[in-house]
């Protein structure tokens, strides 16, 4: 088994790589351009490689590995604690090395393109919503500003505009109208793109069990499971379902000294836009277990627990730990390859 390994600063154009022996030290330096990088690992027998888990990593690391090197990312954040001094190519192909020794790291898991795609899919959309609730807030701003008051709501303040500017036409300029109108139809073009998007990861859900077998979790939907199925990438690299809750940043931050133990907020780790997703789906399963409940209708025992955390403590406390709860229920789901139904789960049948 060798003994050499290879940290690399990822780069567009220019690649620093520092090869170390098994006591740290660093045997080896080199700066390559991109096509330099790429013949370089022909000529390298297969060994231990550290990156960081930046942009371009994950396709490098499927590079690599389809090579035969053993690759390993690691987050940003955990490696610059090892960077000393001043920030150079150099200092963080060395930090790289001394935060590969330390154990208590732990790697992210390599994605696949699909997973990757996926991510990007998400990305565009999120970005395409917020221009959309921009644009929204900036029509309602310009109407506000000649004294026309709009409805609530997105979905019928677009139904709505038309009819409206049509019948404010004597206190709105035309200017502004035709402002109105183009930011309007700029809205609608955004919808449609948006659109577009959900019916790609609709078509990736049925291509995957994974997805579907999460999508039967109560205040999981289509941008839930689609979302974490491409963040989690390998299910496997956490060990429970809370370890799974850490990594999303749904448990507590604590600050304990001694023999006393402090629990504050969530952390807020990981990434904020699956924890986003999660906690607006565990709200939409609790509201749904309070109308239940409220026609006097039966409830599984998952909406029973969500209800009675509302009972115990706010209602937003109960919203979080019904997220944390789904994590560890979606872990369970993906880990072990059961199916879920709202009082326990069973092993699906062969």
């Amino acid at each position: 088994m060798s003994t050499v390994t290879i940290a690399v600063d990822l780069a567009k154009h220019v690649f620093e790589l520092a090869v170390g022996g098994r006591a740290g030290a660093i045997r080896e330096r080199k700066r390559l351009s991109r096509a330099q990088f790429e013949r370089f690992w022909s000529t390298r027998a297969p060994c231990r490689v550290v990156m960081e888990a930046c942009a371009s990593s994950h396709f490098w690391a499927r590079f690599l590995i389809a090579r035969g090197f053993e690759v390993v990312l690691l987050p940003p954040h955990y490696v610059k604690p090892y960077r000393r001094r001043n920030k150079t190519d150099r200092a963080d192909c060395e930090a790289l090395l001394e935060a590969d020794r330390c154990a208590g790291i732990h790697p992210v898991s390599v994605k696949s393109e699909d997973q990757q795609a996926l991510v990007a899919l998400h990305r565009v959309r999120s970005q395409w919503q917020q221009s959309r609730t921009a644009r929204i807030n900036a029509m309602r701003g310009l109407l506000h500003e000649f004294g026309v008051g709009a409805a609530a709501g997105s979905q019928r303040f677009m139904n709505d505009l038309p009819q409206l500017l049509t019948s404010k036409q004597h206190v709105l300029p035309a200017r502004v109208r035709r402002t109105i109108t183009v930011l309007w139809e700029e809205v609608r073009d955004l919808e449609q793109r948006i659109e577009t998007i959900e019916t790609e990861l609709e078509s990736v859900a049925l291509e995957q069990p994974v997805i579907q077998a999460l999508l039967r979790i109560p205040g999981i939907g289509l941008l839930t499971a689609t979302a974490l199925f491409a963040t989690v990438a390998d299910i496997h690299a956490f060990r429970s379902g809370r370890h799974l809750a850490c990594w999303l940043g749904l448990t507590p931050r604590e600050f304990s000294s001694g023999g006393r133990r402090r629990l504050g907020r969530i952390s807020k780790q990981g990434d904020p836009y699956v924890r986003m997703l999660l906690i607006h789906g565990a709200r939409t399963a609790l509201n749904a277990a309070s109308r239940l409940a409220a026609a006097d209708k039966p409830l599984t025992q998952l909406q029973a627990w969500s209800l009675a955390r509302a009972r115990e403590s706010h209602r937003n406390k109960a919203t979080v730990a019904l997220a944390n709860k789904l994590v560890r229920i979606a872990w369970a789901v993906w880990y072990h390859e059961r199916d879920f139904n709202g009082n326990h789960t069973v092993r699906i049948a062969a």
